[in-house]
């Protein structure tokens, strides 16, 4: 079966129901079917008016998780699919042009989760506890006078401040 077509036109024995596809992919049924909803993947219904899925379809989710454990948001996974013709299934040498489009994304994201991994146990400078806990970090409050925000996580340093 094809993207988008239509349950007259699919080969009944190429179909599976949602928890079949729940159960195969390890994804619940709630999710994919909000996964519909955001049209990353689509179903035909049965004459019971029950969703059925082709079978390609788990690559497409596998894909989706994938994507997800590597980090990146539904609406970046959405623009990355967008960029298949014709919506189809992402095939492997897709999955290695999308891959290699998010290595920045991932190494941003990673630099960043370094820095809140380092600065897990200090003030990272966002005011709430500034006064009183993290008086070494930020005296007097004087990261508010570069921003508001987590500004030692936004590049900031307690030395710098001072």
């Amino acid at each position: 079966m094809q993207w988008g077509e239509t349950m007259a036109d699919a080969n009944n024995t190429n179909l599976i129901s949602i928890g079949e596809l729940a159960k195969r992919s390890g994804i619940a049924a709630s999710a994919l079917r909000f996964y519909e909803s955001r049209g990353l993947i689509t179903s035909v219904r049965s004459p019971a008016q029950r969703r059925q899925f082709a079978r390609e379809v788990l690559r497409r989710v596998a894909f989706i998780k994938a994507a997800q454990t590597a980090g990146l948001t539904l609406e970046e996974i959405e623009n990355s699919l967008a960029t298949l013709p014709g919506q189809r299934t992402p095939t492997k040498q897709d999955w290695e042009k999308l891959s290699r489009s998010w290595h920045t994304l991932i190494e941003e994201r990673i630099r960043a989760l370094t820095a809140l991994r380092d600065q897990l146990s200090s003030c990272i400078g966002c005011g709430c506890l500034s006064l009183k806990s993290c008086a070494l970090y930020n005296p007097q409050d004087i990261a508010n006078t570069r921003g508001t925000g987590p500004r030692y996580l936004m590049g900031d340093k307690s030395s710098d401040l001072i």
